[in-house]
């Protein structure tokens, strides 16, 4: 979540309703010297971290071999990458970030892109090296890397593997080769079984796959056959990604002129809900609105973005969000990395980190942030975690009393008790259209809270 970590984090299905709830982040200075001078300080100090700092590391592999029809992340197609100037600025920056955040221990590890399954073995484990050297990273740390299947030959995912990812998330999107022909991926069915299966092998029990529904032209009969193919071929992790027409993508250009047929709405809510019928079934749980697992086999990076943990950005483009105690900063940060990856490199060669953007994120803000991203999951928003980022109010304060939230409770799309506030399994597919009416709620409370009290305090 991390943000191409948070791709995974905000998912399709309620992308649209946050961004315009929570809108963009706003870039002060650009450059890394800009950057450095641009963070806002705090008005009032927070303490120093009252324990040990944890965060996990999202580190993001720019580069692919063709560009899919459909995809708008930050990745770039070029005739020949350097790689040893690639992987010096991975580890350099990694250090430099590791150290500005004060993190002593890194939870988990996501290797993301771009098609970071080019990347060398060697250059995975020369990052993982280099985390290790300045922060904690225990033994057991979940480390996933994103894979295509045209780049997951079993010698390849071998050397993975001894580099110390322990957790592949399998891009194969579809099992139909006319569907993939209309991704513009660069493998075959055929070659995502292979993958798969050379997967599961070496990684037994933590291989997640990819699938993309709502294409154009797709039928529920096409999607439930696609289904029970991978059903057929998975681990125990799957994740389902409604296909989002991306403006600039060749896929939204053809549908945007008639070319392609843009799938209905009561169509795309039917795919979804007969997939998590059918997941249900064969023993899976959905425990966000996209991922499913049995077994115990939920992704705990992806999980650090959901329950609004710190987690540090790497590599061009990467989005983070961490305390930057190093300079003196008391409030959490969203930073984006320099999108270009000649151009992050220089940036990381002159001062040791790509920081393009960065905006220290209110109190109110950052609730906004627990909140769009916890309702997300199966354990919604829980007691515990808001009280750690909003000790002056409490959820019950914020969503008990009447008002938006009280409404969607009575219409069963809401539940809030003693323990969290979370959607119910009728909530979720509609959370895209439940969060702009609970995001203003949260904003009213909060704003008769400062009224009453005089100001804010420093955010985690």
């Amino acid at each position: 979540m991390a943000v191409r970590g948070l791709r995974a984090a905000l998912g399709a299905m309620a992308v649209r309703g946050l961004r315009a709830a929570l809108g963009a982040v706003r870039p002060r200075g650009t450059g890394c010297a800009a950057g450095l001078r641009s963070a806002s300080k705090p008005s009032e100090p927070g303490p120093e971290p009252a324990g040990p700092v944890t965060a996990a590391l999202y580190v993001h592999w720019p580069y692919c071999r063709k560009h899919c029809s459909y995809c708008s992340f930050n990745k770039y197609v070029v005739p020949a990458v350097d790689e040893a100037a690639v992987r010096a600025c991975l580890v350099r920056e990694t250090q430099t970030l590791l150290r500005l955040g004060h993190v002593q221990s890194v939870t988990s590890v996501f290797f993301g892109g771009g098609t970071p399954s080019l990347a060398a073995p060697h250059t995975i484990a020369a990052v993982l090296e280099a985390a290790a050297e300045v922060a904690h990273l225990p033994a057991g740390a979940e480390v996933t890397l994103e894979a295509n299947p045209s780049s997951a030959d079993p010698a390849r995912l071998a050397g993975f593997r001894a580099a110390g990812v322990n957790r592949l998330s399998l891009g194969v999107q579809s099992l139909d080769d006319a569907e993939l022909r209309l991704l513009g991926r660069e493998h075959t069915a055929a070659e995502a079984r292979a993958a798969a299966e050379a997967a599961r092998k070496l990684f037994p029990g933590r291989v997640s796959l990819d699938l993309i529904f709502g294409l154009p032209g797709q039928s529920r009969e096409a999607w439930a056959r696609g289904l029970e193919a991978a059903l057929g071929l998975c681990d125990d992790h799957l994740a389902l990604y409604q296909l989002t027409l991306e403006r600039g993508t060749a896929l939204e250009a053809q549908v945007r002129r008639g070319v392609l047929p843009e799938p209905p709405e009561d169509l795309l809510a039917d795919l979804y809900l007969s997939a998590r019928a059918t997941l249900a079934a064969a023993g899976f749980h959905q425990y966000e609105v996209s991922n499913f697992a049995r077994k115990g086999a939920r992704s705990t990076h992806n999980l650090s973005y959901w329950r609004a943990e710190q987690y540090v950005g790497v590599g061009p483009g990467a989005h983070g969000r961490f305390v930057p105690w190093g300079e003196g900063g008391r409030l959490r940060e969203a930073r984006v990395q320099t999108p270009h990856p000649d151009t992050w490199m220089r940036e990381v060669r002159s001062c040791g980190h790509g920081t393009r953007r960065r905006a220290a994120l209110s109190p109110l803000e950052l609730l906004q942030e627990v909140l769009a991203l916890g309702l997300r999951t199966d354990e919604g928003v829980t007691q515990q975690r808001w009280g750690l980022f909003s000790p002056r109010l409490s959820l019950e304060a914020a969503f008990g009393a009447s008002g938006e939230a009280r409404e969607l409770q009575e219409r069963g799309w809401l539940r809030l008790n003693g323990r969290a506030l979370r959607c119910t399994p009728a909530g979720l597919p509609l959370l895209d259209s439940l969060l702009p009416a609970l995001l203003c709620q949260l904003r009213r409370r909060w704003n008769a809270v400062e009224e009453e009290d005089g100001g804010g305090r420093g955010s985690r």
